[in-house]
């Protein structure tokens, strides 16, 4: 699996885990899904990532995401 995937699998998993606290648990976990997806949405503009720079140093291969 590339670097591209596991982020946006690592996203999309946070994402729903911290919705689903919100729900169950508590409405301030809706700040972890506000700071990921402020997160992607920087990444897009600026091409730094904080979970694909880690993985690069674990050996993970970057590829094509689509």
């Amino acid at each position: 699996m590339s670097i591209e995937r596991i982020v946006l699998a690592f996203a999309g998993s946070v994402i729903l885990a911290s919705l689903a606290l919100a729900h169950y648990a508590d409405p301030n976990w809706l700040w972890l899904t506000a700071f990921v997806g402020a997160n992607l949405l920087q990444s897009a503009f600026t091409g730094f990532c904080p979970l694909a720079t880690v993985l690069k140093k674990l050996g993970k291969k970057s590829g094509h995401a689509f």
